[in-house]
């Protein structure tokens, strides 16, 4: 049988120091793939995300992307999206809007700016609901803290649903244990999983330590989450937890990663997230 191959990348996300960021695997000619084909291209990878750029449907589109964890297809994803955008800009492609892109999803037209401090998504209008008790409870065990360290807590969905939950602060987010188990039974299926933030004091070099945990998705932690950083940043906008405008959030020292996520909120209110990203794998797949 006659091999196809298809251009392929392996891109670093928030972060400009290689082998540091989080990973994604981006298929540069989707369109020559089935759905069953990219699920099994996806589980061999094993990343948190491998993503097929695809000819768009929409003509205000650049292209359409298809992003699959090991285990499904997803609507949308932050980190995934912006080495995607920077995977396809690296290869060629010259933006119909000029310093921006417009990329087609599941979740629909997703605009990532082209800019000196790297590409930021505009982030879908998030839906956001309160955690029951029972809920609260369930993760406070799960993760290995009582439940009135527990300070937010909320079910947002900026495309991607996560549990999102304020801790007291950026060490005891470092310093989580989770049971996966009991965080497994926790999270309910449509759910990705839970991300959990904690603050920095003034003066520090970030503002927020994040964490996402996923393993129900064949992720137990993701070094750097586009979109559990885009639920943090509802939380930060919805209860005024900074002063600021714009902040940035660490990510992913506890699995050795070193990622940055810029968030910032425009005058009409909406949430801009992004980052720099770098080419670690430059080659072609054989399928």
């Amino acid at each position: 049988m006659l091999k196809r191959i298809t251009p392929f990348k392996q891109i670093d996300v928030f972060t400009q120091v290689p082998f540091k960021g989080n990973p994604v695997a981006v298929v540069l000619d989707g369109d020559k793939l089935s759905t069953t084909e990219m699920q099994q291209i996806a589980n061999w990878i094993h990343l948190s995300e491998t993503t097929f750029v695809c000819t768009p449907t929409n003509s205000q589109a650049d292209y359409r992307l298809r992003i699959f964890t090991p285990q499904n297809e997803l609507p949308f994803a932050g980190h995934p999206m912006i080495g995607s955008a920077y995977a396809v800009l690296k290869s060629g492609l010259i933006p119909k809007h000029g310093q921006y892109l417009v990329q087609e999803c599941q979740q629909g037209l997703v605009r990532i700016d082209v800019t000196d401090a790297g590409l930021f998504l505009t982030l879908p209008e998030s839906k956001k609901s309160p955690l029951q008790a029972e809920q609260v409870k369930a993760f406070s065990k799960a993760l290995g803290v009582s439940a009135s360290e527990i300070h937010l807590a909320a079910t947002i969905d900026v495309g991607a649903v996560w549990y999102t939950l304020q801790l007291s602060s950026a060490e005891q987010v470092l310093a989580l244990q989770p049971d996966m188990n009991l965080l497994s039974q926790a999270i309910a299926e449509g759910v990705t999983g839970v991300t959990v933030f904690g603050q920095y004091p003034e003066n520090s070099q970030t503002n927020f330590e994040v964490r996402s945990f996923a393993p129900n998705e064949g992720a137990d932690e993701d070094p750097v989450c586009g979109s559990g950083n885009g639920c943090v940043a509802v939380m930060v906008r919805d209860h005024q937890l900074l002063s600021s405008s714009d902040y940035v959030a660490s990510q992913g020292s506890c699995l050795g990663r070193d990622g940055y996520v810029s968030v910032k909120f425009s005058d009409d209110n909406q949430i801009l997230l992004g980052g720099f990203a770098e080419i670690c794998i430059d080659g072609q797949l054989s399928i």
